[in-house]
């Protein structure tokens, strides 16, 4: 009987084991997984041979940071992806975060726009984000990812499906477009983009840059290299809710997250304190906290660039390569040399500069 008890109690644990690997499987995931579901999403999944060089340039180390362990990028664009597939739409607009702020959610504007998808305020209220003293919504990657998605479901049901117009709709304004047609004696569901009337440039280029970033991406996955950067697990990131009466420090360290990187991904809670109702952006388990480590590793250096050792930069607005040179005491020719930049190059937010 007790060998009978004991074979059981042994079958048990065995299952209880097998159940949290389960589980811990099913609450990450690898980078690939990601890519391909933005990729099975996409409106036009095909590189367009006219897609712009100058914009491509322009993203070319947006790859790199995607395969780079030591970058949020990944997760938050696993996050965007997901949102966007649960509202049916296209996730081209997934790469608006990269074009606004450089998938930043601390990213903020001198004219005022903030946050992952640089909202201005009177938009991000109307789509239900906070804005008050201690706490702006456009910062929490969760407050602005579901005001700025359903701002697009709002777009692209208004412009009949079309994903082009809903994105310059979404950096001009919905009614700027809407002009634009009425003016050119057109409908959304049969536009002719060159024919439009009264279009800023700027807003013709928002649609050729996510074009272009998408391409990047397409032939990023080309290269051996860059597919196995990617095929690591990464957090599987979800909102969750605080429990009351805890702070964001506490919280994750009772759940065994990195204050750090739980801070830098919510900087709406940069005082640490989180308020009622609200919610932070984290792995869905405690499982995932071996997915976000404290001392990451990069696996993937684009070929523009060298190992990344030794001091780096994460360029930011305003930056520029004879600044950024100035304060290290390097060289700026050299430090252009050393990222496969020259002077004509545009320095993208976010993007990792190695300084030596």
């Amino acid at each position: 009987m007790r060998f009978l008890a004991q074979s059981i109690l042994l079958a048990l644990l065995i299952s209880a084991q097998v159940w949290l690997a389960a589980l811990c499987v099913a609450q990450s995931r690898s980078g690939s997984e990601i890519y391909a579901r933005f990729r099975d999403h996409l409106a036009e999944p095909q590189c367009a041979p006219d897609a712009s060089e100058r914009w491509r340039e322009h993203f070319a180390n947006t790859p790199g940071r995607m395969a780079n362990s030591r970058d949020d990028v990944m997760p938050l664009f696993g996050y965007v992806v997901d949102t966007l597939i649960k509202f049916d739409l296209p996730t081209e607009f997934a790469l608006i975060p990269f074009v606004e702020s450089g998938y930043r959610p601390d990213a903020k504007s001198s004219d005022g726009p903030s946050g992952l998808w640089q909202m201005i305020s009177i938009t991000a209220r109307g789509y239900g984000v906070p804005i008050r003293d201690g706490y702006d919504g456009r910062l929490s990657p969760v407050d602005s990812t579901q005001a700025a998605v359903r701002y697009l479901k709002t777009l692209y049901g208004m412009f009949a499906g079309d994903w082009r117009l809903a994105a310059m709709a979404y950096n001009a304004g919905e009614n700027r477009i809407l002009g634009a047609l009425r003016r050119s004696g057109q409908q959304a569901h049969d536009v002719d983009l060159a024919r439009l009337k009264d279009v800023p440039q700027i807003t013709y280029a928002y649609v050729r840059k996510l074009h272009a970033l998408a391409c990047v991406l397409d032939e990023a996955h080309n290269r051996v290299q860059w597919r196995s950067a990617i095929d690591r697990q990464v957090p599987l990131l979800t909102d969750i809710k605080v429990p009351r009466g805890m702070n964001l420090e506490s919280w994750a360290e009772r759940e065994g997250l990195d204050v750090a990187t739980l801070r830098r991904m919510n900087p709406a809670f940069g005082h640490g304190r989180v308020d009622n109702n609200r919610r932070v952006l984290a792995p869905e388990s405690r499982a995932e906290q071996a997915f976000w480590p404290r001392d990451e590793i990069v696996f993937y250096v684009p070929a523009t660039t060298v190992p990344d050792h030794g001091r780096s930069h994460v360029v930011r607005r305003g930056d520029s390569a004879s600044r950024i040179a100035l304060r290290y005491r390097v060289n700026t020719g050299e430090l252009l040399r050393r990222n496969g930049l020259d002077e004509s190059s545009i320095l993208q937010p976010g993007m990792r500069l190695q300084i030596d």
